[in-house]
């Protein structure tokens, strides 16, 4: 027996998107006005939304818990698994002591929270994004600096804005190709496009970022540093994206905006160390250093969740991976039994792969780094049961989260307010940004949102005699703006960042500048799709399929490349962060 998705219940479109509204206005009432927990709002919204569902849209009541159970299953595999092992790696490395010497080195480079907030949350998190993606980035670099000595509102806020500029091309592009691979449309011309827009809010990000942090007067105060890591981060993913295709921007550029702001600190230092109110002066001795043994080790866990994660991304690896590590099953009682708008079945599978899985390979590094970091197994088995528990909570925001994304797409409440955007005629290119901004608020990942929309913004592009590279482009650059109030991005940070239970706040604070980004992403498309035509890339569609390929470079030779820049960049930044004297003595494990 199936079941065809409801797009108009009322058959009267603005009163379908007002109900279909409901759910996802519950979410922001709750988390700004209200100021509940998020797994409170989490589950209420999904409560609202499974009423909706079946009293509105008519989805069965079975087929309605179904989806719930998907999508929940799906928020505990592979999203909360990786979650909880980029939390346990980092316990690990605070337990040990080794942190302590992590701590040093970064107040070596710098002692000021503006830089350092540069460094680790838009450089290191964009690299992060690059090669992990899905939560990790926000999860290792929120508990960086706060372990930093960051106030956790602001270490978690400036770490969800940060992972703006490096979403699109998140885990080796994954975006772009499910983009390409729903909407037709070859890769190449998908990556240049939203290499044509990003880089411009990119060079910007930084100051955004350090204003947020310190107010505007004392960002002027580190302009030619910000300048420096914005210019360099936005040069590189240009030339990246538009030269090497999605799989290397967020790579090369956070690596090459981290060595360039770090090789530009040796030789310029801001007048005033700037630190938070009520905290104390830097109390590290900068006149010391650690040796090159030390560094290595107390960075171990990181360097080798670089290599394995990077390694992970390899095509030829991942293959093996899924060969002896994937199982998949058709959900029951839901595969092809909902019809979409168009009447095809919905194929429902739920993919294990436990071993190519980014959080398998954060836990291969955090095993391998265990002893590295002074530690026996007995305590990291300790470790990872604190971590359990300090997770509990957020563990049930991401499975709750997800069983409401999922409730509004399988019924078609999703659709509803898709249809809407897409009605806008000549005004659609404006809006086409918001359809992403809706898709990656609702499902928490860009990739995802890609999948839903990308075909619609293709159709409705060529309806109005627009290119569809644009909006195409635009579902991507517009998600990357909601990724930071998504509730699953929320509640990784929120957990990241020891702010379990006060959610609200979180959000509270990024939700404005989600806003104000999307509103500068649309007007830019809106510019690209009817004056700024110079910059649309020439590509060609040849019988509906991919038609242009990498430019002379085969991805196993990019990845080995890729693998090799890694490894020198990690030597120039030891070098360049270590300063002649003493050694100081090695931490003593917590």
């Amino acid at each position: 027996m199936t079941w065809k998705q409801v797009i108009d219940p009322f058959h009267n479109i603005a009163l379908s998107v007002l109900v279909a509204l409901i759910p996802i206005l519950f979410i922001f009432w709750a988390l700004i006005i209200r100021k509940m927990k998020g797994y409170q709002a989490s589950l209420i919204a999904t409560g609202l939304a499974m009423l909706i569902a079946t009293l509105v849209y008519g989805t069965p009541v079975k087929l309605a818990l179904l989806s719930a159970a998907h999508g929940a299953l799906y928020g505990l595999f592979p999203i909360c698994w990786l979650v909880i092992m980029a939390v346990f790696l980092f316990n690990i490395t605070v337990k040990s002591g080794q942190f302590e010497i992590i701590k040093h080195v970064m107040g070596s480079i710098t002692a000021d929270r503006r830089l350092q907030g540069l460094l680790i949350a838009f450089s290191f998190g964009s690299f992060l994004e690059g090669t992990a993606g899905f939560g990790a980035p926000v999860a290792i670099t929120a508990a960086m600096l706060v372990g930093l000595g960051f106030n956790p509102l602001y270490a978690s806020g400036i770490c969800l804005i940060a992972n703006t500029a490096p979403v699109a091309f998140g885990s080796i592009g994954i975006p772009i190709t499910v983009a390409s691979q729903v909407s037709g449309i070859p890769e190449l011309p998908i990556s240049q496009m939203v290499g044509r827009t990003l880089p411009i809010l990119s060079v910007m990000l930084p100051f955004y970022l350090v204003s947020i942090i310190a107010g505007f007067k004392k960002a002027r105060e580190i302009w030619p540093a910000v300048a420096v890591s914005g210019i360099s981060f936005a040069f590189l993913q240009y030339f990246s994206s538009n030269f090497l295709g999605p799989a290397l921007p967020d790579v090369i550029a956070g690596l090459g905006s981290i060595i360039c702001l770090i090789t530009f600190l040796r030789y310029w230092k801001p007048k005033t160390i700037w630190r938070f109110d009520n905290e104390p002066a830097a109390t590290i001795n900068t006149d010391f250093s650690y040796t090159t043994g030390q560094i290595i080790r107390a960075w171990s866990p990181f360097i080798i969740l670089t290599i394995i994660i990077i390694s992970w991304g390899m095509q030829p690896i991942k293959d093996v991976l899924n060969a002896k590590g994937l199982f998949q099953f058709e959900f029951p009682g839901l595969h092809n039994v909902i019809l979409g708008s168009d009447g095809n079945p919905i194929p429902k599978l739920f993919k294990v792969n436990y071993l190519s899985a980014a959080g398998t390979a954060i836990l291969l590094a955090a095993l391998i780094a265990i002893p590295l970091v002074g530690l026996t197994y007995k305590v990291g088995l300790t470790v990872f049961g604190e971590t359990l528990k300090q997770l509990r909570f957020p563990i049930l925001s991401i499975a709750s989260v997800l069983a409401f994304a999922y409730i509004l797409n399988d019924s078609g409440i999703t659709l509803t307010l898709a249809a809407v955007l897409a009605s806008t005629g000549v005004l659609f290119p404006f809006f086409a940004p918001v359809l992403g901004w809706l898709g990656v608020f609702i499902t928490g990942s860009d990739t995802s949102a890609n999948a839903l929309f990308s075909k619609l913004q293709y159709a409705t592009a060529q309806s109005i005699g627009v290119d569809p590279v644009v909006t195409v482009a635009a579902n991507i650059s517009g998600g990357v703006v909601g990724k930071m109030i998504s509730p699953q991005s929320i509640a990784v940070a929120a957990a990241a960042g020891n702010l379990v239970g006060k959610e609200s706040q979180l959000f509270r604070f990024t939700v404005k500048h989600s806003f104000f980004m999307l509103v500068f992403i649309s007007f830019l498309t809106l510019a690209q799709a009817y004056i700024l035509k110079w910059m649309i890339p020439v590509y060609e569609m040849l019988d509906g399929k991919k038609a242009v390929a990498l430019p002379d470079l085969s991805r196993g030779y990019m990845y080995l490349g890729m693998l090799a820049v890694i490894l020198v960049a990690i030597g120039v930044s030891i070098v360049s962060m270590r300063k002649k004297g003493a050694a100081l003595p090695p931490p003593t494990p917590s």
